[in-house]
């Protein structure tokens, strides 16, 4: 599966949802027993959440787009399927709980490449589950850290914290990835599915329970006058970088 939405693969709402549906497709697909996700775009697999989503409208769009970042997660994380991130290129934000979120990580080895939960330099607070996505990931410490601090990991460091679990010649990525898979396709899906199950079930039960509280919580902080200003003035930044 390609990420193709130029010019930086943002998860806008339309994006999630075709992401969502496509993923379901794949689920039901008895023949498919595993996805590679990575990016048509170069040197970005995914920018994160879409800005302009979460700045001047409506509560009732909020409230929409925030169920469409869950139902993705929801699918990811909870999928059957043998899931590969191919990170071939930077990945920050909600493109890092996309990575973080699959069974196996590989990323370009390019120092230029980052990849991180960097929410907190915009001024805003990564949810519990993708806190939670991450401590399973990296540790408690690490995540920690890293969280409070917004880090951007180069490539290098991000294997070394754990957060991908190899780093390929960008030319080897797809090969890497298709060897990945197969290894793990060798093994029978039950049991291999059950133990993803017992592994991951306590973090998704957790975000089913709270659905929708998670959604008030969210509709009640990005809507803050306070927060509105550090999404415009971040949209800012990014158009005087872009002209």
């Amino acid at each position: 599966m390609k990420f193709k939405s130029p010019p930086v693969n943002s998860l806008s709402l339309e994006f999630l949802t075709e992401f969502s549906i496509g993923l379901e497709k794949l689920e039901n697909n008895r023949a498919c027993r595993g996805v590679i996700i990575t990016s048509a775009v170069p040197k970005i697999f995914s920018s994160g959440l879409d800005i302009t989503e979460m700045c001047g409208k409506s509560v009732e769009h909020y409230g929409e787009f925030w169920r469409a970042v869950q139902e993705m997660w929801l699918r990811l994380y909870g999928s059957n399927m043998v899931t590969v991130a191919a990170v071939n290129g930077s990945s920050p934000a909600g493109g890092c709980l996309i990575a973080l979120s699959c069974d196996y990580r590989i990323m370009a080895e390019n120092p230029k490449f980052s990849i991180g939960l960097n929410e907190a330099q915009l001024g805003i607070v990564a949810p519990f589950w993708f806190k939670d996505t991450f401590v399973n990931v990296v540790g408690h410490r690490i995540a920690e850290r890293s969280l409070q601090l917004g880090s951007l990991h180069p490539a290098p460091e991000a294997q070394r914290l754990g957060l991908v679990d190899e780093l390929v010649p960008e030319e080897k990525l797809m090969e890497k990835a298709a060897a990945v898979m197969a290894q793990w396709l060798a093994l029978p899906d039950h049991a291999r599915q059950l133990t993803k199950t017992m592994m991951r079930k306590a973090v998704l039960d957790r975000l089913v329970a709270h659905r929708e509280e998670d959604i008030k919580n969210f509709i009640t902080f990005v809507s803050k006058e306070s927060i509105q200003k550090s999404l415009r003035m971040y949209m800012e930044m990014l158009k005087k970088r872009k002209s």
